[in-house]
């Protein structure tokens, strides 16, 4: 490989990485979700309750990204809107019963997916790796 190849090698990576997602969470049942729906529901585990314009941030994506990522959540009863009592402009998301019954699944999932990245590949590298990746990211 030429190191000209390298976006198409992120590429490919990435669709192999959403594959085994998608396999993984076949196996567990989770109907309906989609590896793109990972964000946000990692998000509300770590903070219960996140505005969108929050919720937007914490996962790099503009609102109308997730905006129709909530939307599907919100018909698989994953996630529930509010308003805020003070001021109904603002909607929190929150994670509903069922939402909140993936997160065993989902760190499974996660360790699993984080396992296969990094088999045979030392402490060390991994460091190097995430150092240049944020290099690229940051060059955009």
């Amino acid at each position: 490989m030429s190191t000209r190849d390298i976006i198409s090698l992120i590429a490919v990576v990435r669709e192999k990485a959403n594959r085994f997602i998608v396999q993984e969470m076949s196996t567990k049942e989770m109907e309906g979700l989609a590896p793109s729906h990972g964000d946000i529901l990692s998000a509300l585990f770590e903070y219960s309750s996140l505005t969108m314009k929050d919720l937007a941030k914490k996962i790099n994506k503009d609102k109308s990204t997730v905006t129709a990522l909530v939307n599907k959540l919100l018909n698989l009863g994953y996630i529930e809107r509010t308003r805020d009592i003070a001021d109904s402009r603002i909607v929190y998301i929150t994670l509903t019963e069922k939402g909140e019954n993936l997160k065993g699944d989902f760190k499974e999932i996660s360790d699993k997916l984080i396992e296969r990245v990094y088999k045979d590949i030392s402490k060390s590298e991994q460091e190097v790796l995430i150092n240049i990746l944020t290099k690229i990211y940051n060059n955009f």
